[in-house]
C-alpha cells in the first residue's frame, strides 16, 4: 500500500523562496502549499490538515510570531518549523519559547533546502512520539475507567447479595420468633429465642454492608451500636434496660464484625439471664483500640458474678461453646476478670483488615 505524502504549509511573503521551497521539498516527497502572509496561512490551518508548517519570522502586516501563537491556539495544531532570515539568536529563542520545535535561517544557497527537510523530519518525529504518548495515556485513562466501572459493578453486586443474605437472614430470624411464639415449651421458647438473637446478629452485619460504600471493612463501633439498641429493644420485661455501650472508631472486615457481633450477643444474653436474679442491672459492653492493632472487647455486669445460681456463668453450654468458637475465629486471646465483682470477660484480637490472597 502506497504510503500518504507528508503535507507541508510554506508560509513567506517571498513568492520566489516559496517556489523553491516547493520544488526542492516535492522532490523529497512532500506536498507542500504556500500560503503569502500570516493571516492566509491560518485560514489554510482552519479548514486543512498539514502535517507541519515552515513559518517566516518577517512578514508585512503580522509577522511570524504573532502568528505561531494563532496557530499554537487551534485545535492539534501541526508542528512548525520557524524560518528567519536573521542571525539574531534572540528571534530563535522567542520563537522555540512561543512554541516552535525548531528554527532555521534561510539562504538562497541550496543547504538551506536540506536544513529545512532536517528541520522538519525532526518536528515530525517529535509529533509522531508525541501522539505515541498521548494514545498510551489514553489507552492507561480507557483501562483505568474500565477498571473503575468494574470495581464498581463488582460493589454494587456485592451490596445486593449482601442485601438479599441480610433479607433471608431476617426471614430466618422471623420464623424462629413465630416458632416461639407457637410454643408452649418455655424451654423451646428461650432457645428458639436465643438462636432468633444470634441471627439478627449476623443480619446486622449485611444490613450495614449493603446501605455502605465500603464493602470491605465495618465500622464495628456502630455496628455494636445497633446491635446493643437490637439487644436492648428485643430483651423481655424491659431487663436489658440498663445495657450500655461504650466504643472508639475501630474498621474490622466483615467476618470479624460477625464474629464479635456473635460474643456480644452470648455475652449479653448469659448477663441477661444469670447476673440478676432477683431484677434488673447494668451490663456494659466497651470497645477500645489497644497497643496499635489490637482491639480490646469486654463485657460486665455488677450481678451475683460464678455463683450457686449457675456455677459456670462464663457462658453455660451451647452459649459458652459459640463464644470459644467465635474466640478462635477471631484468634482472640479472651478471660475472665477473677478481679471484678460481678462477671467481666474480656477479648483482644488484632484488628487489620484481611488481605486478599494472591492471583
Amino acid at each position: 500500500m502506497t504510503e500518504t505524502p507528508l503535507r507541508l504549509l510554506y508560509i513567506d511573503d517571498d513568492p520566489g523562496l516559496a517556489r523553491l521551497v516547493q520544488r526542492g521539498l516535492g522532490r523529497r516527497g512532500y506536498v507542500v502549499e504556500t500560503a503569502g502572509d500570516g493571516p492566509s496561512g491560518l485560514a489554510r490551518l482552519r479548514v486543512e490538515t498539514f502535517d507541519v508548517v515552515a513559518l517566516d519570522h518577517y512578514m508585512p502586516g503580522q509577522d511570524g510570531l504573532a502568528t505561531l501563537a494563532q496557530i499554537r491556539a487551534l485545535t492539534d495544531p501541526p508542528a512548525v518549523v520557524y524560518v528567519t532570515g536573521t542571525q539574531e539568536s534572540a528571534v530563535a529563542v522567542a520563537a522555540l519559547k512561543a512554541g516552535a520545535s525548531d528554527y532555521v535561517v534561510k539562504t538562497v544557497e541550496g543547504e538551506f533546502i536540506a536544513l529545512l527537510a532536517a528541520a522538519i523530519e525532526q518536528s515530525l518525529q517529535g509529533v509522531r512520539l508525541r501522539r505515541a504518548k498521548d494514545a498510551a495515556e489514553a489507552e492507561v485513562r480507557a483501562a483505568r475507567d474500565r477498571f473503575e466501572a468494574l470495581a464498581a459493578e463488582r460493589a454494587v453486586l456485592i451490596r445486593e447479595v449482601n442485601h438479599r443474605v441480610g433479607n433471608s437472614l431476617q426471614i430466618i430470624a422471623a420464623l424462629l420468633h413465630l416458632q416461639s411464639s407457637a410454643s408452649t415449651s418455655q424451654e423451646v421458647k428461650t432457645a428458639l429465642a436465643g438462636a432468633n438473637r444470634r441471627v439478627m446478629a449476623v443480619a446486622q452485619v449485611h444490613r450495614r454492608l449493603y446501605t455502605s460504600d465500603d464493602v470491605q471493612s465495618v465500622a464495628l463501633d456502630q455496628y455494636l451500636d445497633a446491635l446493643v439498641s437490637d439487644l436492648r429493644g428485643s430483651s423481655e420485661d424491659g431487663v436489658a434496660n440498663q445495657l450500655s455501650l461504650e466504643a472508639e472508631p475501630v474498621e474490622v472486615d466483615p467476618d470479624k464484625a460477625v464474629a464479635v457481633g456473635v460474643v456480644v450477643t452470648e455475652l449479653v444474653l448469659n448477663a441477661v439471664k444469670y447476673a440478676y436474679p432477683d431484677g434488673k442491672g447494668p451490663i456494659r459492653v466497651k470497645l477500645a483500640a489497644a497497643n496499635g492493632t489490637r482491639v480490646m472487647l469486654s463485657v460486665e455486669d455488677d450481678g451475683v458474678g460464678r455463683g450457686p445460681v449457675e456455677p459456670d456463668r462464663a457462658g453455660a453450654g451451647l452459649g459458652r461453646m459459640i463464644v470459644k468458637a467465635m474466640a478462635t475465629k477471631l484468634s482472640a486471646d479472651w478471660a475472665q476478670d477473677e478481679t471484678h465483682a460481678g462477671m467481666r470477660v474480656t477479648l483482644s484480637f488484632d484488628r487489620r483488615l484481611a488481605q486478599p490472597n494472591a492471583a
